[in-house]
């Protein structure tokens, strides 16, 4: 396929995974392990064909009102999944964003782990979303930031600061300054976002960050996604006008947009 414009960042939503496994009379957890596998497949696509950022969006915070055995389950399966080496043989850094405090104590250690281990590596960076939702992350961005003010353990720190400045003013909140506080911090905002499995909404994911991300839904269900899924959404990505606001006529004059993501990445 083209290699002329493969987004810097994409974005999934891996949806129907129960679904796959209803319909051919399995458990709900073997359309979860044959989830896993899907994931190491277009993990080392991405990889192959450049891409720089994949965020999946594995468990939500809603997830955690499913059935005990089913969130018990996943949970096994995040920790087994974290033993592959496709990491290390793909060059991949690993990263989690989530509200990690609600996970099993050897489930924080083990995502822990594979982060050190990962750091190093520079050909793709694979995130995570993990006991996530977008309103959470918002939410916290917020406490994030009263906290600075009025953290008493920073509070010389603070005073010197707002001394120096005036106080944090309500110019002082811009775009930036909010993003800079949001667990993406580290990395673009995507350009493109995938959802499989035939639902067309977003599930309380990257609100705030795909502002801009072209969307792509399709009803392939998470399972039966491969490369030659993955390479029509990345088409259907290459042949839109990314215009951030501008007109078609603006765009065609002065070249290709760039994307105004006030995240930068690192």
């Amino acid at each position: 396929m083209k290699n002329m414009n493969i987004p810097q960042h994409i974005a999934i939503i891996m949806d129907g995974n129960g679904r796959w496994a209803k319909e051919k009379g399995m458990p709900r957890n073997a359309g979860h392990q044959a989830g896993v596998e899907t994931v190491r497949r277009i993990t080392a696509e991405c990889v192959r064909l450049g891409v720089k950022y994949l965020t999946l969006y594995t468990f939500s915070t809603e997830n955690w009102n499913r059935p005990a055995d089913e969130v018990s389950a996943l949970m096994g399966l995040v920790l087994s999944s974290l033993e592959d080496e496709i990491f290390m043989k793909h060059n991949v850094r690993f990263r989690v964003i989530g509200d990690l405090k609600r996970l099993p104590d050897d489930v924080q250690q083990k995502l822990q782990e594979t982060m050190d281990h990962t750091a190093g590596n520079t050909a793709m960076t694979m995130v995570v979303a993990l006991s996530y939702s977008a309103r959470w992350e918002i939410t916290e961005a917020v406490r994030r930031i009263v906290t600075e003010i009025h953290d008493m353990d920073e509070l010389p720190k603070n005073f010197l600061k707002n001394m120096r400045q005036g106080g944090l003013r309500a110019e002082d909140i811009t775009e930036e300054f909010f993003a800079q506080h949001l667990q993406t911090n580290f990395m673009p905002d995507p350009d493109l976002l995938i959802r499989t499995g035939g639902e067309l909404r977003i599930s309380n994911y990257l609100l705030w960050q795909i502002a801009y991300s072209e969307l792509y839904f399709c009803d392939t269900y998470w399972p039966d996604f491969n490369e030659a899924d993955l390479h029509k959404a990345i088409e259907s990505f290459e042949n839109r006008q990314r215009r951030f606001g501008k007109t078609g006529e603006q765009v065609e004059e002065n070249g290709p947009t760039p994307d105004p993501s006030l995240n930068g990445g690192e």
